[in-house]
């Protein structure tokens, strides 16, 4: 069993270094532009929260675990699963609520898009499918106790050096034993523009609207952008990148003001 799993492991490791040999830095990154990439990606993403209102003043990490995981289901079609584990720490002063520092998993998202198979490298390519929302929180400070449901799309085009489109998704609570319903719509536009040798500019803000929250707090409007490089983290090829938002629109009560966001993609052939 122990050779076997060193033989894989091996394996994995030659093919992984023969697969980033044969891309280009500009190729690595519009591959983890692309959320319907043909690719196994592992976007790595910890993003820091900052209050700086009358009810808050404290910070707050989300590292989130995004494995994308493309399965071919006929000659002409596949399906792109993205899921999202969310690892949270709040400081004392963090809402909602203040208190004592909080660490632990959140709740779940699960995301399946159908899309046409095909390795295009410019045009649109769009994906629409279901989206889950899974009750997975470890601490009480996060859980919703909610299982919830709803639809997803995205759209995309590939065009010379920008990579641009729009990821939607919205979610309703359908069971579960918590107190608040969850009415949930994100959308997160995303555009990039690639320079020589790997580099490029990107802004993705995640834009939410809070159906069960009061008029003034049901709205979060980021503005903002970063930048980012292809790499190599070892054999596998990558990118790295840094983002820096400010919230125009945030709920009145407990919203951030700014958003610190690292971010790391990883690529794994198939």
């Amino acid at each position: 069993m122990k050779k076997t799993l060193i033989r894989l492991l091996v394996s994995a490791a030659a093919t992984a270094a023969i697969f980033g040999a044969e891309m280009s830095q500009e190729e690595i990154a519009r591959a983890t532009q692309n959320p319907l990439t043909v690719m196994y990606t592992v976007p790595i993403q910890s993003n820091f929260y900052f209050y700086d209102t009358e009810q808050a003043n404290g910070m707050k990490n989300v590292t989130n675990f995004q494995p994308v995981i493309p399965v071919d289901i006929s000659d002409d079609w596949a399906l792109v699963t993205r899921t999202i584990l969310p690892v949270i720490y709040k400081d004392d002063n963090a809402p909602p609520p203040t208190g004592s520092g909080k660490f632990g998993l959140a709740d779940t998202t699960f995301t399946a898009f159908f899309t046409q198979k095909n390795t295009k490298t410019s045009g649109w390519l769009w994906g629409a499918g279901p989206v889950l929302y899974l009750p997975t929180a470890t601490d009480d400070a996060f859980k919703t106790d909610k299982w919830g449901a709803g639809p997803a799309a995205v759209v995309l085009d590939i065009n010379g050096r920008w990579v641009y489109g729009a990821l939607l998704m919205h979610v309703w609570s359908f069971a579960g034993g918590g107190d608040t319903n969850i009415n949930l719509t994100t959308v997160q536009p995303f555009v990039n523009y690639n320079f020589d040798s790997g580099w490029f500019i990107t802004s993705v803000p995640i834009i939410t609207a809070d159906w069960e929250a009061d008029s003034g707090d049901a709205w979060t409007v980021p503005l903002g952008a970063g930048v980012g490089k292809a790499l190599t983290f070892g054999k596998l090829p990558g990118t790295a990148q840094i983002h820096g938002y400010y919230n125009a629109e945030k709920p009145d009560s407990y919203g951030e003001t700014w958003q610190l966001r690292l971010q790391v993609n990883l690529l794994f052939p198939r």
